[in-house]
């Protein structure tokens, strides 16, 4: 198990090298793999969505992958197969699947949302119960996980919300924010000269790992807290997803080589229990208060603190307080760069926290010249939040 778990370690690794601020969605990914559920990735197009998860493909040898971009037109045949013309001849309505979706254990689906009522009845089966209908006859197909692609999320009224429900984990994506990772992006020139693998057998070993990891009873009582926040903020995911959520979790505490899930690891669940966007800052802030979290308490208190330092320059607008507030960004600035050299692999969640000190950072440099440069008393600058 060791051996496959250090492979699992050296794919991360990998993987956090070549997409810039992807952490929180290769870790994610991964988990979905172990757990063999669904992820969906919502975002502009050219955030690195399909490569990802073609380079995850690569990495994992003898697995059958399978990508397809829907449109308003696209047909069953192109997901599914064509119908066999020598068994239609003897009246069997049967598809010829090879290379195609039935027969993949990964898939990654481009622009889902745009499935049409041909397409989601099949699709939904095979995402939910590992199905697929051959002439009436329930085949039980191969498939691991799903990786769901959009730009938008599915308006409502379209009946796709069950197609929806069927991603456990959800992830809005965006462009890279950070210079200097833009800057790392724009360098690689995606040429690397080792890529880590594992095997199809060593994934499935794992998978059945994760089945056995111990879950305390602490986080169920944990989940019962959450599920009845939830409820009072008018936010209620079905038994059957918190039901699935277990199986994140089991993931996420093998994948940090933990038999035993702790209440560290409901951190995933802010990107699981959500359904509106409008829910998923509720969502993200009772999940965090049951995770117990240190690094997560940390990013808040000194998120926290950084906007009572610039609070107070609006209160106490002077060249003194101003010079002192930036004195304490940059000390913040400094522990959050030291953070990220001792949690790698949670850069997101600290790069988060970093923009915005720096935005601050920015911002007070910039309002200082400006009232310079108008010859104005630099001692009565007015800071904006």
């Amino acid at each position: 198990m060791e051996n496959n778990l250090t492979k699992i370690d050296e794919i991360k690794d990998e993987l956090n090298a070549r997409f810039q601020e992807r952490e929180a969605e290769i870790e994610a990914i991964l988990v979905a793999a172990l757990a063999r559920q669904h992820i969906l990735m919502i975002g502009p197009a050219g955030t690195a969505k399909s490569a990802l998860v073609m380079e995850l493909s690569k990495m994992i040898r003898g697995t059958k992958y399978f990508q397809w971009l829907l449109t308003r037109f696209s047909t069953p045949e192109e997901l599914f197969g064509p119908l066999s013309l020598k068994d239609l001849e003897q009246g069997v309505y049967k598809r010829n699947t090879k290379n195609k979706m039935p027969e993949a254990h990964v898939a990654f689906l481009d622009e889902i949302f745009k499935a049409n009522s041909a397409i989601l009845n099949s699709l939904l089966t095979l995402l939910n119960e590992r199905v697929f209908y051959n002439d009436g006859a329930p085949v039980q197909v191969p498939l691991m996980s799903v990786i769901g692609a959009s730009n938008e999320f599915p308006e409502d009224g379209e009946g796709l919300e069950a197609l929806f429900d069927r991603f456990l984990l959800r992830f809005e994506v965006d462009y890279i924010a950070d210079e200097a990772n833009f800057i790392a992006m724009m360098k690689d020139s995606g040429q690397h000269q080792q890529m880590p693998t594992m095997t199809l057998e060593e994934l499935i070993d794992l998978q059945h790992m994760t089945d056995q990891v111990a879950i305390q009873d602490d986080v169920y009582t944990a989940l019962l807290k959450i599920r009845n926040e939830l409820r009072d903020e008018g936010i209620r995911p079905s038994d059957r997803r918190f039901k699935q959520s277990l199986s994140l979790l089991q993931a996420r505490a093998l994948i940090n080589k933990r038999q035993t899930v702790l209440p560290e690891d409901l951190i995933l669940l802010e990107h699981s229990l959500w359904e509106t966007t409008d829910q998923k800052e509720a969502v993200c802030v009772i999940v965090r208060r049951h995770a117990q979290d240190a690094l997560i308490k940390t990013l808040d208190a000194m998120k926290n603190e950084a906007k009572d330092i610039f609070g107070r320059v609006r209160k106490d607008p002077s060249a003194e307080y101003g010079m002192e507030a930036s004195q304490k960004l940059k000390k913040l600035e400094t522990d959050l760069e030291g953070l990220k050299a001792r949690h790698q692999g949670r850069n997101e969640e600290i790069n988060t926290v970093l923009l915005k000190v720096k935005s601050m950072q920015q911002e007070l440099a910039v309002n200082s010249m400006y009232e310079g440069d108008n010859g104005q008393d630099t001692s009565g600058i007015y800071y904006r939040m």
